[in-house]
């Protein structure tokens, strides 16, 4: 997502990043710090909202819809911060 961003949006710096070869690196950077904002924001919102083990266990059903929307939430916050800026 983020080589499609650079490449559709800010074409200068994605041919910079291209031909100084240092597109892929920064590709796996973003990718490591998304999966990184990903599992820390999903714990903080689990913990936030009482997401617990418990939960699920007790009512597997409202777990999963609350786990999904944490997850769809936790990912917008990941493509606004990482993905499409600059």
């Amino acid at each position: 997502m983020r080589k499609r961003f650079l490449e559709e949006n800010h074409r200068g710096i994605y041919s910079y990043m291209l031909l100084s070869e240092t597109l892929w690196k920064h590709l796996a950077e973003i990718d490591e710090e998304c999966n990184e904002m990903m599992d820390r924001l999903v714990r903080q919102m689990a913990k936030k909202e009482g997401v617990t083990e418990q939960l699920k266990s007790d009512d597997w059903l409202c777990w999963l819809q609350k786990m999904n929307s944490i997850r769809s939430r936790a990912e917008e916050v990941v493509l606004h911060d990482l993905i499409y800026s600059l």
